[in-house]
């Protein structure tokens, strides 16, 4: 896909040429990382107030190191600017040894507070859907015990956490055990978490690799969804057969139906904040201007999708 090849898609339609939805809580959110742009929180900032994001990501890490000065002075930035936090990610390593999860969730309340300092509510990330060693049973145990201990943390700082569970066949099939690859099965580990400030990441891309539809969505309440993911899908390729390392940014295709995705959610009263996450190659080896403005597009035609 080269910048010509874009822009006659029709993707690329200027950065204000398409309006996002008025009727809408949900907030467009920049998270360079997940476009394949490098850039620290300033130049996201610089980036979301150019081309029209109005949401970026949170970084615990770098906001620990900032003084109280340099705080309030970013914080001040992002107001000026319209920006508004979007969600932040999970450190804690509860996908490996006991050891590590207990080292770094012992470091954890430090970033929550650093977070919350800043005014950051969302913190999310992702279950893998399945394991080589661990049974369904083992695994759902296991996850449900340490996700535990990560929401009581971010719950004590008002914090909410979002789970995304991992859709395509392709990628749970391929280990001995899988496990969590559906809205439902996510429905089930949380309610064993037990904790009221755990909800869903939502992405479009899981949603349709999963065969859901927006029956399924519809059981959900705004409280449940605590961030969105907007992805498409290759054309020409069985739902069984997608890959999840292969996706296409929100509206290159149509193959998922983002406008019931979104329509849905919107219904819900969902004021999650909302990004690309693509893992597409071709974005990613485009120049950071080149994919900042063609996801910028992106998400601005599939944002006016919402009626």
């Amino acid at each position: 896909m080269t910048r010509r090849d874009v822009i006659t898609s029709g993707l690329v339609l200027g950065v204000a040429s398409v309006a996002k939805a008025a009727s809408t809580k949900m907030k467009m959110q920049l998270d360079c990382g997940s476009i394949g742009v490098k850039a620290g929180p300033r130049e996201a900032l610089a980036y979301a107030a150019r081309y029209g994001f109005e949401a970026i990501s949170a970084d615990s890490g770098w906001l620990m190191k900032l003084s109280e000065g340099e705080l309030g002075e970013f914080l001040g930035e992002m107001k000026s600017k319209g920006i508004v936090w979007g969600n932040a990610g999970v450190t804690v390593e509860f996908r490996r040894t006991d050891e590590d999860y207990r080292k770094t969730l012992d470091e954890f309340p430090a970033r929550v507070a650093a977070l919350k300092k800043a005014g950051v509510s969302r913190v999310t990330t992702w279950i893998g859907p399945g394991s080589d060693t661990l049974t369904y049973l083992e695994n759902f145990k296991l996850h449900a015990q340490r996700l535990r201990g990560v929401a009581t943390v971010l719950a004590e700082h008002d914090c909410r956490l979002g789970l995304e569970y991992v859709g395509p066949k392709t990628s749970w099939s391929v280990r001995r055990f899988p496990f969590v690859h559906t809205m439902k099965e996510m429905k089930e580990l949380i309610a064993e978490i037990g904790k009221p400030n755990v909800g869903f990441v939502l992405d479009s891309w899981h949603w349709y690799t999963a065969g859901e539809s927006a029956a399924d969505l519809a059981t959900l309440t705004n409280k449940d969804v605590v961030s969105v993911d907007l992805n498409d899908a290759p054309a020409g390729i069985p739902v069984d057969q997608q890959k999840d390392g292969q996706r296409e940014i929100p509206s290159a295709t149509g193959v998922i139906p983002i406008a019931d995705f979104l329509n849905t959610l919107n219904k819900l009263g969902c004021d999650a904040p909302a990004r690309c996450e693509p893992f597409n190659a071709p974005l990613r080896a485009m120049a950071p201007e080149q994919a900042l403005e063609t996801v910028a597009a992106a998400m601005k035609k599939t944002f006016a999708l919402i009626v």
